[in-house]
């Protein structure tokens, strides 16, 4: 027998599929506190794993899981939604593709400094 240890957040269905492909598997239901932890640690998983394929089935990981992130932190879809064209409104999206270089003040030769 085999064993191969993960310890990593997974979705809820993956222990129904692990036992109904015929193998075992041991979870644990995490408190609150150490399911946040995991959940960042998921985002950087599945940030790093869309890094690497550059897939739309990466992205849709990454959606579910800052979905998860969302509401494990006591926000809605629609709080989220509600900040994010609030700050389009007021900063912009990303849409013009624009690269800030640099930024330079002009220091006047009278100005004391």
């Amino acid at each position: 027998m085999s064993v191969i240890t993960y310890n990593k957040l997974v979705r809820d269905r993956i222990p129904e599929i692990i036992e109904a492909s015929g193998k075992n598997c041991v979870v644990e239901t995490l408190s609150e506190e150490r399911y946040l932890e995991m959940l960042d640690a998921k985002l950087d998983e599945e940030l790093a794993e869309y890094h690497k394929d550059q897939n739309i089935e990466e992205l849709a990981d990454l959606m579910e899981v800052l979905l998860a992130v969302v509401k494990a932190r006591g926000y809605s879809r629609e709080e989220l939604e509600a900040v994010r064209l609030e700050k389009a409104e007021k900063r912009g999206g990303f849409e013009k593709r624009i690269l800030l270089k640099e930024v330079s003040t002009e220091i006047n030769k009278g100005d004391p400094q």
